[in-house]
């Protein structure tokens, strides 16, 4: 790669050691209620034959993202504060920001393909079947799969060619682009509109869909008369509209913007919420939000 920096150094969070130890006590517990709450909605959706629905199918793929997602993450985070291995080779901090970003872009894709879902089911409830059975929802998910590596593929390798000479010190708990971009020595710009431009199309665009997707939602659910059949329609979407409004949010802060290298302090901030508080709260959200999840959580635990 022509780099003369063969290892970086992440800082992780400053402070004395009581604070560093307090932060992954805190982050261990988060990592493994992210991964029970996850994995507790796949082994819930796989038992429960009334779960078996493309609905469920999407939100079992988001889960099983998330899982992914936090254990990119965490781990090596907790090692880095914990101060046993605060350095990272070129070739692996350039795995860890591919995969992290291939998993962003997938998550963005697969929003606007639930969103998309939620609106055949309440725009065409009596052609739904036939507009989304389970092959078509197996091949949109395969697709935003596929799609979010492919996207994040071509900004790897533009990455993987840039120079560095020092200094080596990442001011982060992983590795994202906007911390290799300003530890670069060389010119940074094709990678900058390259981020940019991809962004744009992954980003923007599928939240376009979601947004559309959603107005149509709430059209189609205001012009049902009773009151009942309004309070029936909208919760079924209420869980997926409170994710996309946190996961589009944070997302958008980070990746949609001309510079790549502005405001690192706070893209570590935002980082951390993205990448701990909101793969934590999803399972909660689909859990306290969806009646028949409830419902299917009751029954479990009735048979136990």
């Amino acid at each position: 790669n022509g780099s003369n920096v063969k290892e970086f150094i992440i800082l992780g969070f400053p402070g004395t050691w009581q604070f560093r130890v307090c932060f992954v006590v805190v982050f261990a517990l988060m990592y493994t209620l992210t991964v029970i709450g996850n994995a507790s909605i796949i082994a819930l959706v796989w038992r429960s034959s009334n779960l078996h629905t493309p609905m469920y199918f999407f939100l079992c793929n988001f889960s099983f993202l998330e899982i992914w997602y936090t254990t990119g993450v965490f781990p090596k985070a907790i090692r880095i504060m914990l101060g046993t291995s605060q350095t990272i080779s070129f070739s692996v901090c350039i795995l860890q920001l591919f995969f992290l970003l291939s998993l962003s872009s997938t998550e963005c894709f697969l929003l606007s393909v639930m969103a998309y879902d939620r609106y055949l089911a309440i725009c065409y409830p009596l052609r739904y079947s036939s507009l989304m059975n389970s092959v078509i929802s197996v091949r949109l998910a395969l697709s935003s799969w596929v799609g979010g590596f492919l996207a994040i593929s071509l900004l790897a390798f533009l990455t993987s060619r840039l120079t560095f000479c020092g200094p080596d010190v990442i001011n982060h708990f992983l590795c994202d682009m906007d911390s290799c971009l300003a530890l670069s020595c060389s010119d940074t710009r094709p990678v900058e509109l390259a981020t940019f431009l991809i962004s744009i199309i992954v980003v923007v665009a599928s939240c376009v869909v979601t947004l559309v997707s959603y107005m149509y939602i709430i059209s189609s659910v205001l012009q049902i008369q009773s009151t009942h059949g309004r309070k029936k329609a909208f919760p079924t979407c209420s869980a997926h509209l409170s994710v996309v409004m946190i996961s589009y949010g944070s997302t958008m802060f980070l990746y949609v913007k001309p510079s790549a290298q502005s405001s690192l302090d706070l893209n570590k901030i935002v980082n951390t919420f993205n990448t701990v508080i909101t793969p934590l709260l999803n399972p909660f959200i689909y859990t306290l939000r969806n009646k028949k999840v409830k419902l299917a959580l009751g029954r479990a635990f009735q048979k136990k």
